[in-house]
């Protein structure tokens, strides 16, 4: 009987990996299995395991160096390292900066590995444990989410150093790349963590309306002001304001607003008394504010006093390494909103999700994923995906349009490659049969004769 517990095996052996898995497949666990670090790495980056065991002593990447690689991308799947006796002194250092145990090689009995799977397991959260508006499949926060794979973790890196400043940051990106989030991360990593975190959509909001939302009115300052009221700056008192969709400020108001953060003092709409604007302003544009510069619609004084720390948000379509996180925590936060089970998304539907462009980046996928889940029945096929997500038109190259054989054929190549050419990895990454897997090989010329 099945567990549900899936396991990552990196054993670079073929015949201690083959009894592993034996011990582990008798006992009910889901094995996958990599024969070096590089390759494991990559089917954390695009899978969800329960746990992870490794040898220490590993080609490419050492299972050490693995560990610390995952935990850079976010992956916080913990870690079992098999070792020699003679680098027992190693696998116990391991431990110190994470890892979770560590068993010796050659294996004394079956029943001590599957103890100490079954503790190690028994040691991590369930995801059930953690209340479901938090938890996310990573066991982290949402907006740590947003760094998920490699080409996520220069930004990552920029976004830790710029924090725990003053500085104010500029955060540019399309439509979608999660601009709001990387905002609450540097609010998060802040000495202002403590304080309120206050956005404010600079597109949605009435250009007459928009100098009281930033700044306050006092009572009778216009027509239906019935009252005082305060503004963001003032909610803001202590904390972060991010002000999104900032190249929609009108003119008429940037000149107010570059006082506001040279000077740090504004007043209230018909108000004279002076208020001090204790906030870290953080801000947010799909626009390119260097041109809306030279076409003079932006202040060219605001836009550097805005850009001293720039971090830009590549598009969804250029950091796919993280996309597997990301699909696991909109299915898991979608399956909340909507009282279902996170279904299981086959690999011929994750193929289709890798190679669609994603002009709406992480927005759209959440919705195309929300659709799918609506429709699924136990798991998300590409019958599930919208026409556009999985017909071949929309599938891309990163050089050039290729045909629907020569694609199949590359996406062949790389399962074989990421599956260190075991068939039936591959036939089992790629949701096809291994009759089906050998007949592409020999149609592809694949296989030598």
């Amino acid at each position: 009987m099945s567990t549900g517990n899936r396991i990552l095996l990196v054993e670079d052996d073929p015949t201690f990996c083959s009894l592993l898995s034996d011990i582990l497949e008798e006992a009910g666990y889901e094995l996958t299995a990599r024969d070096d670090g590089k390759a494991a790495l990559m089917a954390l980056q695009r899978q969800s395991f329960d746990l992870v065991l490794s040898d220490l002593r590993l080609p490419g990447l050492n299972g050490l160096e693995l560990f610390r690689r995952s935990r850079e991308t976010g992956c916080v799947t913990p870690f079992i390292l098999l070792t020699a006796f003679g680098t027992v002194e190693e696998a116990v250092a391991a431990m110190k900066e994470g890892v979770a145990d560590f068993l010796t090689k050659p294996l004394k009995d079956p029943e001590s590995l599957r103890a100490l799977v079954r503790r190690t397991l028994a040691g991590s959260i369930p995801s059930a444990a953690v209340p479901a508006g938090e938890r996310t499949v990573s066991g982290l926060p949402p907006d740590q989410v947003l760094f998920a794979g490699g080409v996520m973790q220069e930004v990552r890196r920029m976004l830790h150093e710029v924090a725990p400043t003053e500085a104010t940051v500029l955060i540019t990106g399309e439509s979608g790349t999660g601009k709001e989030l990387a905002a609450q991360a540097v609010h998060q990593a802040s000495r202002r963590a403590k304080g309120p975190f206050v956005a404010l959509n600079c597109a949605a909001v009435p250009e007459n309306l928009l100098e009281s939302e930033l700044f306050g009115h006092e009572k009778g300052a216009f027509t239906g002001a019935t009252q005082a009221r305060q503004g963001k700056f003032e909610l803001a008192a202590g904390g972060t304001l991010f002000l999104d969709e900032i190249g929609e400020l009108p003119l008429s108001l940037q000149s107010r607003f570059l006082r506001v953060l040279q000077e740090r003092i504004f007043e209230r709409v018909g108000g004279s008394r002076v208020l001090t604007a204790d906030v870290r302003v953080v801000a947010a544009t799909n626009r390119d504010l260097a041109d809306e510069v030279r076409q003079r619609r932006f202040r060219e004084d605001l836009f550097y006093r805005l850009n001293v720390f720039p971090l830009h948000l590549p598009p969804l379509r250029e950091r796919r390494d993280g996309l597997p996180l990301l699909v696991a925590h909109l299915l898991e936060r979608a399956a909340v909103s909507n009282g279902a089970g996170a279904p299981v998304v086959t690999p011929a539907a994750l193929a289709a999700l890798y190679r669609y462009s994603w002009p709406g980046n992480i927005r759209e996928l959440r919705n195309v994923l929300e659709r799918a889940l609506i429709l699924a029945r136990g798991e998300i096929t590409t019958a599930e995906l919208p026409e556009a997500v999985r017909s071949p038109v929309q599938f891309i190259d990163d050089e050039q349009a290729l045909s629907l054989k020569e694609r199949e054929r590359a996406v062949i190549m790389e399962a074989l490659a990421d599956c260190g050419n075991n068939r039936r990895l591959t036939a089992e990454k790629l949701g096809i049969s291994r009759r089906t897997l050998q007949y592409r090989l020999k149609e592809y010329g694949l296989v030598e004769p």
